[in-house]
């Protein structure tokens, strides 16, 4: 990755370049900015090339909110496509683990590979010395380098999206919402008169849109139907391929109404891929939902270098998870494991754990495997 111009941690005003996206947060990020004294110009991103005829992405409306925003604050708007960029640095990667059937997040790829990455690029080329985007975050500078650490916003923090930045990136970015909270962010949208105040957030994967994500897996995995079994071996019905599904799910299984002697909710507990069978479990902490541990693939540490291990922290499995206590064993190039102070529900291969000190996000791993909690 490409890095020039002044270091945006020094000075009082800069030239930055925020990432509009036409929603609320960026919008703010930038008004916020402006405030601040900077230069601020904005830049629109196009990450995905949709089949415009079936309306699942609003990039169209997302780029006319941008504009407008744009024109409302008086700041110029660049517009760049880097779908290019995000087929082949993230959807590529994004279809082999769920080949391999894991469940990767797109979203943590996609802020290290496009928005941290070739946005902070083209910004840099633009002459700018920092960029700016609405994620809720917060990034402190001192001797020992870049830190990201959790925002004001509990609910809304985004740092486990985040945490596979270096220091690189940190060093040349900017979040202006770090200290609000998303009812706070609204009232400023209001108040300035934004067009999109009460624009609704996005949710999911733009690429998805409003479309059954099965249905657009479909396009580019075949579907391997295949039982769908207890773990006594009763076969409960017929999955459309392990790829379709996640460890924890419990709708669409296709399976409603279905007992095993009693009524609850059934849940995916494992993919058996060499006999192609889907493994449910009834009740949301089964012993086979539930891990005491996990192992996971080299982690990434946001420093630069591996803290003094074994460590001590906290860490989440999932967005907006609360942070829970654990200890990393050890952690090289080989990859890690980590111990949980208490078994948690549904350790998903492909998704990330994330590791935090002191409200500062340290880092984190791709998970391999859980170590069930019931020995098995």
């Amino acid at each position: 990755m490409t890095v020039m111009g002044s270091d945006p941690s020094t000075g009082s005003h800069k030239r930055v370049i925020v990432g509009l996206s036409g929603g609320v947060d960026s919008a703010v990020a930038a008004h916020r900015l402006l405030e601040q004294g900077h230069e601020v110009e904005a830049l629109f991103m196009k990450n995905w090339e949709e089949d415009d005829r079936a309306g699942y992405c609003a990039a169209a409306q997302d780029l006319a909110d941008a504009r407008t925003v744009a024109e409302r604050l008086g700041i110029r708007l660049h517009t760049v496509n880097f779908a290019t960029e995000y087929w082949d640095r993230v959807f590529a990667e994004f279809l082999s683990e769920y080949r391999a059937m894991r469940t990767p997040n797109p979203d943590v790829l996609c802020n290290r590979e496009i928005k941290f990455a070739a946005f902070l690029d083209h910004a840099l080329g633009l002459g700018a010395d920092a960029i700016a985007t609405g994620h809720y975050a917060r990034v402190t500078h001192d001797d020992r380098g870049s830190h990201l650490a959790l925002c004001q916003d509990g609910e809304k923090d985004q740092t486990y999206f985040l945490h596979l930045l270096d220091q690189a990136q940190l060093a040349r970015s900017l979040f202006p919402l770090h200290d609000l909270t998303k009812i706070e962010v609204r009232t400023i949208a209001r108040a300035i008169g934004l067009a999109n105040a009460e624009k609704k957030d996005s949710t999911g994967i733009c690429f998805i849109g409003e479309r059954r994500f099965r249905d657009f897996l479909a396009q580019y995995l075949p579907r391997e139907p295949g039982p769908i079994e207890t773990l006594e071996g009763v076969i409960l019905g017929e999955h459309q391929g392990l790829a379709y599904y996640t460890i924890g799910q419990r709708q669409g299984l296709g399976v409603g109404g279905v007992t095993s002697g009693r009524e609850a909710p059934w849940y995916v507990a494992a993919k058996d891929a060499e006999r192609n069978r889907l493994i449910l479990v009834q009740d949301s902490h089964h012993p086979r939902l539930m891990s005491r541990g996990l192992s996971g693939l080299p982690p990434h540490w946001i420093a630069g270098r591996a803290p003094d291990l074994p460590l001590r922290c906290q860490a989440r499995l999932r967005h907006r998870q609360p942070l829970q206590a654990c200890e990393v064993l050890n952690a090289d190039d080989l990859g890690c494991q980590v111990r949980f102070l208490e078994p948690q529900r549904a350790v998903t291969p492909g998704q990330s754990i994330v590791f935090y000190r002191d409200g500062v996000c340290l880092g984190g791993a791709v998970i391999d495997q859980g170590w069930s909690a019931s020995g098995q």
